[in-house]
């Protein structure tokens, strides 16, 4: 990355701006939530991105590879009425932790872990069922955004179909799946949970930055 990018644009992290070299770049977004981020092979065309939106920036990218121009319109622009949660799994299975950020500003709503001998999808899972939780308490008629089409089909089944097996070190994590399991079970929800469109939009804003 650092060699075919030479300069990055931050639109979203400690101090946005055009940087030179994925170092500086780095320090900008390392341990940001929500950062939004891109690298350019040039000076002149980073320097034009950073006058648009990074989500602007990230059609222009996909534009003729995986997205058609009729199929980015039609997706369109993310709803800001909205939380946006994602995993992260150092290993599958390893340590894993989740989190919920407001998907406008990035600002951190909820975190939880690292669990030991955890999954991503586990935490996927767990961290739209908190956000299922996190809205009821709050009367917030905003709904979720997932990038993990596994985890909204398990809320949906008010089930957590991991193969993953319990172990003694992984015990505190299966109690909270079952907790979650339960919560689902005895409540009712009126709130959305959506995909969130990576290829459209990049990375969703809950994300680790650990790619």
């Amino acid at each position: 990355m650092a060699e075919k990018n030479r300069f990055y644009v931050v639109w979203k992290g400690k101090k946005p701006g055009v940087y030179k070299g994925w170092d500086a770049c780095k320090r900008q977004i390392e341990g940001f939530p929500g950062a939004q981020y891109m690298g350019f092979p040039a000076a002149e065309a980073a320097e034009k991105a950073f006058g648009s939106s990074y989500f602007a920036a990230v059609a222009v990218k996909k534009k003729g590879r995986e997205m058609s121009p009729g199929a980015l319109a039609k997706i369109g622009t993310p709803n800001y009425n909205s939380i946006a949660v994602d995993a992260a799994s150092s290993g599958n299975p390893g340590k894993m932790e989740y989190q919920g950020v407001d998907t406008r500003t990035g600002k951190r709503l909820f975190h939880q872990g690292p669990f030991e001998e955890g999954t991503n999808n586990i935490g996927e899972f767990l961290a739209i069922v908190h956000g299922l939780a996190f809205l009821k308490k709050n009367k917030s008629d905003r709904f979720i955004y997932s990038d993990s089409r596994i985890a909204i089909g398990w809320v949906r089944k008010k089930h957590c179909n991991t193969k993953l097996a319990e172990t003694e070190a992984n015990k505190p994590l299966f109690e909270m799946i079952g907790r979650a399991e339960a919560w689902l079970h005895e409540h009712t929800y009126a709130t959305r949970v959506v995909k969130w469109e990576t290829k459209a939009w990049g990375e969703i804003p809950a994300d680790f930055g650990r790619k």
